[in-house]
């Protein structure tokens, strides 16, 4: 399980803006240049919240939790081809605890506070944008509960094509639809800032952090890709304004809606949970090194993994597999293995999977 403090989130945001533009003062720049603001943010991490008084109802539970993995074989059982690829054309994603559905689902599911907000009609959902400005442009004061098309299709409650919350997917998964926010374009004023240094100041993009890396490396034109590496690692192919299916393992994503006049473009995406993580595991869970930068050294002693092979399936397997039951391997270990192999073995993962 991975969850994050939706209060310190906020806050967090809060610090940011505050020290950015005192050191803007400070160098001589005046913040009423400050045109617009934009926020880019995890997918799929949700928070439900109270909507009268703004307090969290659950802790946030974040995209690479895997809780969820039971509900999945549930309901890709109750699709009529109990396959977890059913509404893939529907909503371009496979059935499984990464989207935000199954989360809603287990919290709604396990959640009294949630259950309770739900029937009392005080209950909002939204991933971290959401969330974000919510609290923005007035929280439980007229704060505007919306989020941008990037985002909503990671839920698997949006249709593709239509860019709205689809009734049959709601109901396939017994979501009401009144917990949802507003779907918007990834560019068009949502509301403006209530308090602090930037009061006033409009936040008017708003993008899921993979879409925003594909915009912000210039990959516009249809047939332009990214791959970035992170926490996982994240490779997206625009393919234009029309969404196309993959039959091996790719998600159909929303990439990017430039305006609410503009057509939406579409991405092909392969999802890799561990990523960089897995340095960061070796450093705090083996002890193998103090910093992650001191992974390139050890790896770089030896000239292979001598045989070691390291799958960092530790919430499961991602893209092209889709598969939560699966678990970590470090296998081909021998009396002459060491530290060196282990570690060239984890950056090779890394390679692999991203080559796969």
């Amino acid at each position: 399980w991975m969850e994050e403090d939706p209060g310190e989130i906020l806050s967090s945001v809060l610090k940011c803006i505050q020290i950015t533009c005192e050191k803007c003062v400070k160098k001589g720049i005046d913040i009423n240049r400050i045109k617009g603001v934009g926020i880019t943010n995890q997918r799929e991490t949700t928070i439900m919240w109270d909507s009268t008084t703004g307090q969290w109802l659950h802790n946030a539970i974040v995209w690479c939790d895997n809780r969820a993995a039971g509900l999945a074989d549930r309901y890709i059982q109750m699709t009529p081809t109990q396959r977890k690829d059913y509404f893939q054309i529907q909503c371009g994603l496979p059935i499984h605890p990464y989207f935000s559905a199954l989360k809603i689902r287990w919290l709604m599911d396990n959640c009294g506070e949630v259950q309770e907000a739900i029937q009392e009609k005080r209950c909002s959902f939204g991933t971290v944008d959401t969330w974000l400005i919510w609290n923005l442009t007035g929280g439980h004061h007229g704060g505007q509960h919306v989020t941008d098309v990037s985002n909503a299709n990671r839920t698997m409650l949006m249709g593709l094509e239509s860019l709205a919350w689809d009734d049959k997917l709601c109901a396939f998964f017994n979501i009401p639809k009144s917990i949802l926010p507003q779907i918007a374009s990834s560019a068009e004023v949502y509301g403006y800032f209530i308090e602090g240094p930037l009061k006033g100041v409009p936040i008017c993009g708003c993008l899921g952090d993979q879409s925003a890396a594909l915009v912000g490396q210039n990959c516009l034109k249809q047939g332009m890709a990214k791959n970035t590496y992170g926490t996982g690692c994240f490779l997206l192919y625009n393919t234009g304004t029309r969404p196309s299916v993959s039959h091996h393992g790719l998600l159909t994503t929303v990439a990017y809606q430039l305006g609410p006049n503009r057509e939406a473009y579409y991405a092909l995406e392969g999802s890799i949970a561990v990523g960089g993580q897995v340095v960061r595991w070796l450093r705090d869970k083996l002890g193998l090194i103090k910093e992650s930068k001191e992974i390139g050294a050890l790896a770089e002693a030896v000239d292979s993994t001598a045989g070691v092979y390291f799958v960092p399936a530790f919430n499961g397997l991602y893209a092209p597999h889709w598969d939560p039951t699966a678990r970590g391997l470090i296998i081909g270990l021998t009396q002459y293995s060491d530290k060196h192999h282990i570690a060239r073995a984890a950056l090779e993962a890394v390679c692999y999977q991203t080559r796969e």
